[in-house]
């Protein structure tokens, strides 16, 4: 063989070569996306990990791969959402997320319904609200929405009363009536279930009381009725788009799935949750 046919036999394999490897680097590139257009984020909070990890289970055969990220307080996981870190997140009900808005100019909102709770009235050393003392210390949550939804509890149960029973956001100097003399301590949302043995009274979540091993959520003084405006929803940007729709086919599995009806009665107590999308 000629010195410039080795030459040219060179120059061809180098091309093949290169060819190759422009080749393999293209599919492993379309590969990464495929896989990324696959992989859907979620943030949750501790009580909905089991959840939410069962739903992921069950879309995974449809080529879904969903990563859950645990926050454990209610102001990271809009803050995540919002700068796209994750692409959903499932721990806040309509009116904590319309207040989040308002506070933030976040561009959020609800992409799909949960499953929704009652909340409740607890006490470990009384056993009827008649029976609770003057100055009894009461628990609440500290942020806007839940401490206003446990004002008007407590104003359905009889023991304040407050300017609006309608007032989604209303606050301790709302109140106008308090013939106990009740005195509140707030706290973060989670943390009510903690107060459980100290406390004379709490506003409780039945979820947290179950994981804090503290009270049946069935052994509430006072349950408020169900209210699907308190659902918990999925909640995206507004600009999101939904590559496969995997959060959509994620939310009809949640929405389907008897396995997660039998999680929803371990985790909040049978006929304590509600099917909010019905």
């Amino acid at each position: 063989m000629s010195q410039t046919s080795k030459a040219n036999l060179k120059k061809i394999l180098i091309g093949v070569a290169v060819v190759v490897v422009i080749l393999g680097l293209a599919a492993y590139r379309y590969t990464q996306k495929t896989q990324q257009d696959n992989v859907l984020s979620i943030g949750i909070s501790p009580p909905y990990a089991e959840l939410l990890q069962t739903v992921a289970n069950e879309v995974e055969k449809d080529g879904i791969h969903v990563k859950l990220v645990e926050f454990s307080d209610w102001q990271a996981p809009n803050i995540a959402v919002q700068n796209r870190d994750i692409d959903a997140n499932f721990f806040q009900q309509s009116v904590f997320l319309k207040n989040a808005i308002k506070q933030t100019n976040y561009d959020l909102h609800a992409f799909g319904i949960g499953s929704g709770s009652h909340v409740g009235l607890y006490s470990k050393q009384y056993k009827s609200l008649d029976a609770l003392p003057q100055n009894a210390r009461v628990v609440i949550p500290s942020d806007p929405v839940n401490s206003a939804r446990a004002l008007i509890l407590l104003d359905r149960a009889g023991l304040i009363k407050i300017k609006d029973v309608n007032n989604e956001l209303s606050t301790l100097q709302d109140i106008v009536s308090n013939p106990k003399q009740l005195k509140f301590l707030e706290v973060e949302g989670p943390q009510t279930a903690l107060a459980y043995d100290d406390a004379d009274l709490i506003f409780g979540f039945p979820h947290y009381l179950n994981m804090a091993k503290k009270a049946d959520p069935h052994s509430a003084l006072f349950l408020d009725p169900i209210d699907k405006k308190y659902a918990i929803l999925f909640v995206t940007r507004t600009d999101y788009q939904d590559q496969n729709q995997k959060l959509e086919k994620f939310i009809h599995a949640f929405q389907n799935s008897q396995k997660v009806r039998e999680i929803l009665d371990k985790d909040f107590g049978k006929d304590m949750w509600f099917a909010g999308w019905k």
